[in-house]
């Protein structure tokens, strides 16, 4: 893949790293008017922790791609490593939800792991057609960081509004 290629993205890249930041905030938000609610439910603090995870690897990946000159073999290498990282540290996360045999609904960690799935899947994908220097690879990218983002929204949601209830 040409490195033009890459950099007709700069905008998007820049966009999404400013939106991840911004959310994360939001995030941070959510958690301190609620901390005590988070603290006392089981999980909680766990589902806050997974969506910094996201948008920590939301911002890294954006940030990576806006990197000049990055040979497109090593951005997948950065990318697909990120997206492991990702994918990793949420899935412990919610093995250690589990572990804790809360009682709560299935469907509550069963969304958790299906918005963790759609995320990282096409952000793994990408990396590994970036190591091809595959022209499709920055379309899984921007699905994935799509899913990552709105993944994270109805989390900040949770803790913020649903929490309340």
């Amino acid at each position: 893949m040409d490195l033009f290629v890459v950099n007709g993205w700069n905008s998007y890249f820049s966009t999404m790293a400013s939106a991840s930041a911004t959310l994360t905030g939001l995030l941070f938000v959510a958690v301190s008017i609620n901390l005590p609610k988070i603290l006392e439910v089981k999980g909680l603090a766990g589902r806050a922790a997974e969506s910094l995870v996201q948008l920590f690897g939301v911002l890294a990946m954006a940030t990576t791609f806006l990197i000049p000159g990055l040979h497109t073999h090593m951005l997948g290498i950065l990318i697909l490593g990120i997206a492991l990282l990702v994918w990793v540290l949420q899935g412990v996360v919610q093995g250690g939800y589990l572990a804790l045999r809360t009682g709560n609904p299935r469907l509550w960690i069963l969304s958790r792991v299906v918005q963790t799935q759609l995320a990282c899947i096409p952000l793994v994908v990408s990396g590994v057609l970036l190591l091809y220097a595959s022209p499709i690879a920055l379309y899984w990218t921007a699905a994935g960081v799509i899913l990552s983002l709105a993944g994270s929204i109805v989390n900040a949601w949770v803790l913020l509004v649903e929490i309340l209830r």
